[in-house]
């Protein structure tokens, strides 16, 4: 049985201030932090008022080690203000998370208008017995997306693409073992149980990776969530253009699925400023084909792990971000269903105050159909999203 979330907490700092006593190899701070504010905004629709809100997260990290140990900790607090009982929008502000086996969080608050929350989201020890193997235990970030905003064939935690404040990734509770067979390749194999509104689950898979040439290239296999599954990942350059892609092919309930995106990006010279752009499509056998099977998909069981980033069958993401200033950058960012053609735009404006301090302000709406219907109760993805507008301060410490 885990011990009480407070006994957790005192634990783990007397073994932090004790770890800060000694001298971390290649280390120059034992302790840093991160401090986010963000008020918003979000209009009234045909079905929700306007609503006033707002978003605080305050993280502190640190990753000592003591030879071959090493140890990841990350503890953050979230409070969420808001006018009324409903959502901020689009996921805005939600740090990414499900599935967890171990309950290293809980909420100290929460009522109409505040809800206060605390959680560890990182807890790992890893164990290096020779220097081409890691063996890591706890709650630790695990990545292998290959593209950068639709990443089907990542099975952990993939980020909301809508979501300007992508800075950390979720931990999710697992067994880890990495074995660097070379400076350019690696195998990872990542045992992870999870407990979900599905129910108790584990997933086993094995990835290799490897770069040839240019190009880097990998695989993984195994069981996701009691399934079998297997993916394919590349990414490399053709001209000045990169290129970017990941597909996995998965049996649910007898029947092979296939999920997969494709994306390209490249940095271009635009009156001697950088203009980045990235595109990228996805095909998805798991998601809708149309407004008529976003209810089944709502429902599922994949919805319900949090494995779906977007719900339509095919969708499009276009970025655009202009360096206007050293300390000034535009962006523009475009979700778009291809299925029911409705869309999700976000223009932005980011401002660097200083190394550590950014600023940043943006504008979400949808368009698209939003004629709620009995047969149809989410007429298309994006119709009833209503305008969001946000400011965001960020600070690094």
């Amino acid at each position: 049985m885990m011990p009480p979330l407070p006994r957790v907490v005192a634990l783990w700092a007397v073994c932090l201030v004790g770890l800060g006593a000694i001298p971390a190899v290649a280390q120059t701070t034992w302790l840093t932090g991160y401090l986010q504010t963000v008020p918003l905004f979000s209009g009234a629709t045909d079905f929700s008022n306007s609503n006033l809100a707002g978003f605080n997260r305050f993280r502190l990290s640190t990753n000592p080690s003591l030879g071959p140990l090493a140890f990841e900790v990350a503890y953050e607090h979230a409070v969420t203000l808001r006018q009324r009982a409903a959502s901020a929008g689009f996921g805005l502000g939600i740090v990414p998370s499900g599935g967890e086996w171990i309950d290293l969080g809980t909420t100290l608050h929460e009522d109409d208008h505040v809800v206060w929350r605390h959680r560890f989201d990182r807890l790992a020890v890893s164990w290096s017995p020779a220097g081409a193997v890691e063996l890591t235990a706890g709650r630790q970030a695990v990545s292998w997306g290959t593209t950068l905003f639709f990443t089907p064939a990542d099975p952990f935690l993939p980020f909301n693409p809508a979501d300007p404040f992508r800075q950390f990734r979720g931990g999710v509770d697992a067994l880890r073992a990495r074995i660097y067979p070379g400076p350019l390749s690696q195998i990872d194999v990542v045992f992870r149980p999870s407990r979900t509104e599905v129910g108790e689950e584990v997933t086993a898979l094995a990835r290799g990776l490897t770069t040839v040439g240019n190009w880097e290239l990998s695989a993984w296999g195994g069981s996701l969530y009691g399934d079998r599954a297997v993916a394919l990942g590349f990414a490399g350059g053709l001209g000045a253009w990169a290129v970017r892609g990941e597909g996995v092919l998965r049996e649910v309930d007898g029947v092979r699925l296939f999920r997969a995106t494709t994306g390209v990006d490249r940095i271009l010279q635009v009156g001697g400023k950088d203009l980045f752009l990235v595109a990228e499509y996805q095909r998805d056998n798991l998601a809708a084909a149309g407004p008529a099977e976003y209810l089944a998909v709502v429902l599922s069981e994949a919805f319900h792990r949090g494995e779906f980033q977007v719900l339509g069958r095919d969708e499009i993401v276009l970025q655009a971000s202009y360096q206007l200033h050293p300390l000034w950058s535009l962006a523009g960012l475009g979700l778009w269903n291809l299925n029911d053609r409705s869309a999700l735009i976000s223009p932005s404006v980011a401002y660097s105050a200083s190394a550590a301090v950014s600023v940043a302000a943006g504008l979400y709406f949808g368009v698209g159909d939003d004629t709620v219907t009995l047969a149809r109760p989410l007429p298309s993805e994006f119709g009833l999203s209503s305008v969001t507008g946000y400011i965001s301060l960020s600070w690094f410490f």
